[in-house]
């Protein structure tokens, strides 16, 4: 143990010393610190500059899918195929910043330069949601550019800034440094909780150019990047700035591609087997980064099954988004955004931390239960699983409300009783209303209609009180219709609309208005333009509101003004609202479903949410001090750049599914789950055989003399 320190004290003394070439330079001017402590100050300016980045990212991500989906008009799949590609874009680009940091510019100018480009980007993206700025082409093409300035600039940054944050650190105060990057941690996850909270609010309760302020809601996350970037230069002149030392993981390929070059060049020879396949690079490269490599393998080995935790986990912003669209959102009296519920993750990681580090862990220690990192990140997969399939309880409760989905060759027809009797209603070919309809009641419920074609010319037939009458309608496949009955004049008449297909988006409602008056009316509601209905039974187009009680509608008539009470119009509804005269010469509205309203409760997201942030805390976390723990410090950069290609790679697997496999929602969250439990089985099995290795102590027998005291250095292997 004596020589194993002494070795230690020697490398640390190697690593501290004066050698330019692994860019430790001595004489640099060292960074003021806070009073009486060993803290620089220059971190403040790192910590600030980080807060501010993450509002930006996460901010602007937050409501990514709602813009692709309502701004864009894109359907669910390509929406969520879009986040993701640009997610997965996001954990592609580190590689590109640390090649750039570690061969060209240094961490200082490329976090300048990148940031720079990130608000390029973010500017972009802004414009871009301004509708008065050309057409939906415009729109599409600003948007791809703006996201992949970001992707560059956020990406680019990622490897960059906590590495920079460390570098202010002298190499003796390594408890400060380890209580920066928690402070670093905090400043994520702060950033992540106030923007996922405040940029919805600014994107549905602000309202701009006539509808939701897209163009806020990118352009706040711009001026926090704007910020971020000028905190950053603040600091300039109190930070210790390291010139590049060489990419370590262009290296790291270099020496892998030569060994299976290399190989393959002698497979036909008759040259004795090596011990491992990478010891085929000893010809060119050093014994001790061949060593350094072959530990970094076998943990990016055991990275192989990790993208699918990613692929469930950044579903957050995307399915999960979409899915709180056609829930209950009222909290008695606070109505909360689908995309808000997303500042549930940051804040209980902000919870579980100090829980599980305090609390549960020790609690499993006093267990005598060996709880091994790869145990943990097994528990991790197995709870985000569980949270997927939570999802798919309550997607299956929450389509209960939606509208039947008509296919091929199929359509779905209501009826709308306006006469003063019962209605007996025929459809040639076709018997499906058995009994009378009620006149002004909730609609008859939805029918299928069979067709011959992509469209077929029906005959309807009513019969009311003696009175029948026959008409013909054309009727589209895939379609969704409303029979219009009424009386005029002594006959039975009828006219075919067609209704809402899907709920209304963002959880909004939507109504139309029949005017059964014989003139005109002008009916103010919301803040946009009155809608104007003509008379006789003639029907408005929809009119989408935010969801809230509106009691006292104006509407305009040619004998004067009067209030209409429509009531709540709920979240996900479409409604039907009849206007008729009353006794008295005064007009009323009666109110009709055509889609009912949501029933299931935004609260029911909250189990998924729990299980996958725990998740997160015993995956993540507990990964990442994993795999730093198991390589030398040269290679921890390697290591970084793996596990981050892990999230990309996740991303990957979402938008392959999203175009590849079109299920429904509910069976999509199952597969996913089910995908993650058959890979959690499989990364338990590779953990099983893995031993870890300390890696001081393999770097320390590589340095030793070959003599009798060597066997005394071999590193002690623990079962993971």
């Amino acid at each position: 143990m004596v020589k194993q320190t002494g070795l230690r004290e020697t490398a640390k003394k190697n690593q501290i010393g004066d050698d330019p070439s692994k860019g430790v330079f001595p004489s640099q001017k060292k960074s003021p610190k806070l009073c009486g402590t060993n803290y620089p100050i220059s971190i403040a300016f790192i910590v600030v500059n980080e807060f501010c980045e993450r509002f930006s990212y996460y901010g602007m991500k937050a409501v990514l899918t709602l813009y692709f989906l309502n701004f864009l008009h894109w359907d669910e799949n390509l929406s969520t195929t879009m986040y993701h590609a640009f997610s997965g874009l996001c954990y592609f680009t580190p590689v590109i910043g640390a090649l750039i940091a570690d061969t060209w510019l240094g961490k200082f100018k490329t976090i300048i330069y990148l940031s720079i480009v990130y608000v390029i980007g973010h500017v972009i993206k802004s414009v871009g949601a301004i509708p008065t700025v050309g057409n939906q082409v415009v729109h599409v093409v600003l948007s791809m550019i703006g996201l992949a300035l970001i992707a560059l600039g956020t990406g680019g940054i990622k490897p960059c800034v906590a590495a920079f944050g460390g570098d202010q650190f002298e190499e003796e105060h390594t408890k400060e440094r380890s209580k920066f990057f928690s402070v670093f941690y905090l400043a994520i996850n702060a950033g992540s909780l106030i923007s996922t909270f405040v940029t919805p609010v600014l994107r549905g309760d602000v309202k701009c150019f006539g509808g939701d302020c897209y163009a806020l809601a990118f352009g706040v996350p711009a001026a926090l990047m704007v910020i971020a970037l000028v905190v950053f230069i603040a600091g300039s002149g109190m930070y210790q700035k390291t010139p590049p030392r060489g990419n370590i993981l262009l290296e790291v390929c270099q020496c892998i591609g030569f060994a299976i070059g290399n190989r393959l060049k002698n497979r036909s020879k008759k040259i004795p087997k090596r011990e491992h396949w990478l010891d085929w690079a000893s010809e060119k490269y050093p014994k001790q980064l061949i060593t350094e490599i072959k530990m970094v393998t076998r943990v990016l080995f055991l990275f192989i099954p990790l993208p699918m935790f990613w692929a469930l986990f950044d579903q957050q912003g995307s399915r999960w988004t979409l899915q709180a669209t056609r829930m209950n959102a009222d909290f008695g009296g606070l109505v909360l955004k689908p995309d808000q519920m997303q500042f549930l993750n940051p804040l209980l990681i902000l919870i579980f931390i100090p829980i599980f580090d305090l609390g549960l862990y020790p609690l499993i220690d006093m267990c005598k239960f060996n709880f091994t990192p790869i145990r943990k990140m097994a528990v991790g997969m197995i709870l985000a699983g569980l949270a997927f399939a939570a999802a798919a309880i309550v997607e299956i409760k929450a389509n209960e409300t939606t509208m039947p989905n008509p296919l091929p060759k199929e359509s779905f027809i209501q009826v709308l009783n306006l006469a003063n009797e019962k209605v007996q209603v025929e459809i040639q070919g076709h018997k499906l209303f058995q009994e009378p309809i009620e006149t002004f009641q909730d609609p008859s419920e939805y029918s299928k209609l069979i067709l011959n074609g992509t469209q077929q010319n029906l005959l309807f037939k009513m019969e009311s009180n003696g009175l029948n009458s026959t008409s013909p309608h054309a009727v589209q496949e895939k379609s969704v219709y409303s029979l219009i009955v009424f009386q005029s004049e002594g006959n039975m008449l009828s006219y075919l609309i067609e209704d809402m297909k899907t709920k209304p988006v963002k959880g909004q409602s939507a109504v139309r208005f029949i005017n059964t008056l014989d003139h005109d009316v002008n009916i103010s509601i919301g803040t946009g333009l009155p809608v104007n209905v003509k008379k006789n039974y003639s029907v408005s187009n929809y009119t989408t509101l935010e969801r809230g009680k509106y009691n006292d509608i104006q509407c305009k008539t040619e004998t004067g003004e009067f209030p209409l009470d429509l009531g709540l119009l709920d979240f996900g509804a479409a409604y039907t609202v009849v206007i008729t005269n009353t006794s008295t010469n005064t007009v009323q509205a009666q109110k009709m479903e055509d889609i009912l309203a949501n029933h299931v409760h935004l609260a029911w997201q909250l189990p998924q949410y729990l299980l996958i942030s725990a998740g997160e805390v015993m995956f993540s976390i507990t990964g990442l001090a994993f795999s730093y723990s198991q390589a030398p410090a040269s290679m921890k950069s390697v290591l970084q750049a793996g596990w981050l290609l892990t999230v990309a790679f996740g991303n990957v697997i979402v938008l392959i599914v999203a175009q590849a496999a079109p299920l429904e929602q509910w069976a999509e969250f199952v597969l996913f789950a089910a995908l993650l439990f058959g890979v959690c089985i499989i990364f338990s099995i590779m953990g099983y055989f893995y031993t870890s290795v300390d890696p001081e102590d393999i770097r320390e027998k590589e340095e030793m003399p070959s003599n009798g005291n060597v066997i005394g250095l071999v590193p002690q292997k623990t079962k993971m």
